[in-house]
């Protein structure tokens, strides 16, 4: 891409997301996330309308009475995005590529974060770490993560998010707010890693992807090709029984991933290429706030 195309492109995205962030996300942010940037101060007996989440189990267990931690806000929240640059995210049929939704998401999360003072940092990955950005403040540090998210070529087409998550839990050494933006295509497991980070930080996945994902159209013959493996097949999609089997075995992807969310107590939201993506965060804020 020519460096005056990508400038004309940044500028597009800013005027776009930071107008999101200052006139819709702004307030939901604060309250959804800036909470959140918290530093333990100590523990103390549990009284009525503590939040239960706050309970240490360990001390609990040992005096035989519920105790909770106690929290001091800190002045400045670090907020990192975890950005999926494999293959698949340069998939797209219906409205635009996922990489492109992506990046949009990421930069209306990113000016969120700065006009609330946050740090923004940002870790690349496909099955290994492709860039490290470490967190900053300011307009010109996210116009240089938002460049580099439009211009960015990994080195590996293939997805692992259990290294992703365990490189946010040796590099981010205090607590900080992680979003996870993915498709989830992933052909690896990464529940315990996704709980321990979720243990020390606090996850959010955001889920991005494409209809054709989940859908195939009755096309007749077709050619398919792995955007991870780069493996082609010619599939017959007027047959109702394949596009049936192939949309069960989407769901059953999304019923385990779903599952991995929950047991590793992470929130999640699930965007498709064709939906509205401030609808769907101002419900994850919501759900938090």
């Amino acid at each position: 891409m020519e460096t005056s195309e990508i400038i004309k492109k940044v500028r597009k995205i800013e005027i776009k997301t930071r107008g999101l962030s200052s006139n819709i996300f702004a307030g939901q942010y604060h309250s959804a996330f800036k909470g959140r940037g918290m530093a333990f101060s100590e523990v103390r007996e549990y009284q009525y309308g503590d939040d239960v989440r706050d309970i240490d189990w360990n001390v609990t267990a040992r005096f035989h009475k519920p105790y909770v931690k106690v929290f001091e806000e800190e002045r400045e929240l670090t907020v990192m995005l975890l950005i999926d640059v494999s293959g698949s995210q340069n998939f797209g049929t219906r409205h635009q590529m996922t990489r492109d939704m992506v990046t949009e998401i990421a930069a209306t999360l990113a000016f969120s974060a700065i006009q609330n003072n946050d740090k923004i940092g940002v870790i690349f990955f496909s099955d290994k770490i492709e860039k490290y950005i470490p967190p900053k403040k300011g307009r010109k540090h996210i116009l240089y993560i938002i460049r580099e998210m439009l211009d960015f070529h990994a080195e590996s087409r293939h997805t692992d998010v259990a290294q992703a998550v365990e490189f946010l839990t040796s590099v981010s050494k205090r607590r900080c707010t992680a979003f996870l933006l993915s498709d989830f295509l992933d052909r690896h497991e990464f529940l315990q890693q996704l709980t321990i980070a979720n243990r020390k930080h606090d996850v959010v996945a955001i889920q991005v992807y494409d209809r054709r994902s989940c859908e195939l159209p009755d096309v007749g013959l077709m050619k398919v090709v792995d955007a991870e493996t780069g493996f082609e097949q010619y599939v017959d999609t007027s047959s109702r029984k394949l596009r049936e089997a192939y949309y069960r075995y989407w769901l059953t992807r999304q019923n385990n991933l779903k599952e991995t969310f929950a047991k590793s107590n992470v929130d999640s939201v699930t965007i498709a290429t064709d939906e509205d993506y401030v609808k769907a965060l101002l419900g994850l804020f919501k759900q938090r706030g």
